[in-house]
């Protein structure tokens, strides 16, 4: 894969990074939409397929590119499919870190060193080029206010930026609300994208730890297996970590 165009992935964290923080939005999700986004990527470079909810490895070539070389690798050593939501869900937290790091060894991002309350260390990134940010925000503008059917890969990044819940991010207050829910909308262009977002939006809610307890053994108060209340919903705990790939 050449470097030509950015990944996935790559825009999905560039869009999260708020310029006058040097932070990222919506951190604690952030990880699930960056797993699903390699699925994403990996699918558009024809290297896994979809097979109902499961991904299955169908071309194990390296892709050039490290950091989805290396999920396309933990995939094929499951030697059978996957379910995505499993995938999303397993303990390989830590990616948006991952991630970053890549942004910043291939100049897309600075990484700014500071201090807390001037005593703990701490890292800013700014984007290299804003334009190159401002780009990608334009593709999703363009999709939600002509309403013309995006292409795949934005269609697929408008969904996932709705599943990790930067839709608040990117279109703030009551003025954008119908912005995001056009952002929502966008999902249904993409059934790949799709089916990935709403494997993170079922992350959220809880849904592989349920699944692997057993069919209604759930804990009180949990929330059925297959319910999507939207991202942000519920914190990924250790029963999902157990549930997920090795």
């Amino acid at each position: 894969m050449g470097r030509s165009r950015r990944t996935i992935p790559e825009e999905l964290l560039l869009l999260a990074l708020d310029p006058a923080t040097g932070t990222t939005a919506q951190p604690q999700t952030l990880d699930l939409g960056l797993a699903g986004a390699q699925l994403v990527e990996l699918a558009l470079a024809g290297r896994i397929v979809p097979d109902g909810d499961r991904i299955a490895v169908v071309l194990p070539r390296p892709t050039g590119d490290p950091t989805l070389d290396h999920a396309l690798e933990l995939l094929r050593r499951r030697g059978s499919a996957v379910r995505a939501v499993h995938w999303i869900g397993g303990p390989r937290l830590g990616l948006r870190q991952t991630y970053l790091a890549h942004l910043e060894r291939c100049g897309m991002v600075t990484a700014v060193p500071g201090q807390v309350c001037g005593v703990l260390p701490t890292t800013r990134y700014q984007a290299s080029d804003e334009c190159t940010n401002t780009a990608i925000k334009q593709r999703l503008d363009t999709a939600i206010r002509t309403g013309v059917p995006p292409d795949p890969r934005t269609a697929a990044l408008a969904a996932l930026a709705h599943a990790v819940g930067l839709g608040k991010h990117l279109y703030p207050g009551n003025e954008g609300r119908s912005s995001r829910s056009r952002l929502r909308d966008l999902i249904r262009y993409d059934p790949l994208g799709g089916m990935v977002a709403h494997a993170v939006m079922d992350v959220q809610n809880g849904m592989p730890a349920q699944a692997q307890r057993g069919a209604g053994a759930t804990r009180p108060g949990a929330r059925p297996a297959g319910g999507r209340t939207g991202p942000g919903a519920v914190a990924v705990g250790h029963d999902m970590a157990r549930a997920g790939v090795r």
